[in-house]
């Protein structure tokens, strides 16, 4: 498996698939395997996709310094792919916790990014849940059809737009990846100055596509939407019938808005 060695001796994996402009994309979690976007693969049609094992996650290595796996730090991280790969510029694609490493990227290296996808992001410059917005979609979804068929495979019925046989095997292929160390979470989210950070997301020019799923009982909408608000030249999309990985519940809506974007 391709792989190179970061700012600081840690070593990080990567799969390439595909050909055409670079597309590097970002799991969620944070720490969850980058092969939870697999159904993404069909983005390698028009793009080089390379989808990437972020510190302590997947089957890259973990660090010795913990504060390395702050999301603001794993920057770094995607500059040094970047060089590894001899790329000039990056268009990037974060899923969830791990939109916010591709917007600190963006912020520390505007001159070597394309395009931004930001999908069910977690928040701007930190983790930014409404969590009163979640806890709603949560308690309307525990009684709809086919919660109770979720929660006997182990599933939350809001995670979701519904609980299909796509949902499931998602669901099932996720739980058997390797899992992050319980003292990710606190690292990765830090808390970067709100204000000087949030000027420096607005000072960005690169067009962002934010996706949010309607039915998310993760992240909800109102995260994507203030994400969106923040950007210049962002375009947001609130998906029907969707939960936190909207390319699971609507893969064809998916599909168009992502190569309609990223090709435009």
């Amino acid at each position: 498996m391709p792989h190179f060695t970061s700012h600081d001796g840690t070593t990080l994996h990567y799969t390439v698939a595909g050909s055409g402009p670079v597309l590097v994309c970002l799991a969620g979690g944070p720490g969850a395997d980058v092969r939870d976007l697999a159904e993404l693969g069909w983005l390698a049609d028009s793009r080089t996709l390379v989808t990437l094992d972020a510190r302590a996650a997947g089957r890259s290595e973990t660090p010795a310094d913990r504060a390395t796996c702050a999301f603001p730090e794993q920057s770094r991280d995607l500059e040094a792919l970047r060089l590894h790969l001899g790329a000039e510029r990056l268009d990037l694609l974060g899923h969830s916790a791990g939109s916010l490493t591709v917007q600190a990227y963006a912020a520390d290296h505007p001159q070597r990014v394309g395009r931004l996808v930001l999908i069910t992001p977690a928040g701007l410059v930190a983790r930014e849940i409404d969590q009163a917005e979640v806890e709603a979609i949560r308690a309307r979804r525990d009684q709809e059809p086919g919660a109770a068929e979720a929660l006997a495979a182990g599933a939350e019925p809001w995670l979701y737009g519904r609980w299909t046989e796509a949902a499931r095997r998602h669901f099932e292929a996720d739980a058997a990846y390797p899992q992050p160390p319980s003292w990710l979470r606190e690292a990765f989210y830090v808390r970067p100055d709100p204000v000087r950070e949030s000027a420096r997301r607005a000072a960005l020019p690169h067009p962002v596509l934010v996706i949010a799923g309607a039915e998310d009982g993760v992240a909800g909408t109102g995260t994507a939407r203030r994400v969106a608000s923040a950007y210049p030249a962002a375009r947001l999309e609130v998906l029907p019938g969707c939960g936190h990985w909207p390319w699971i519940d609507e893969p064809a809506a998916v599909r168009k808005l992502l190569t309609g974007f990223l090709d435009g």
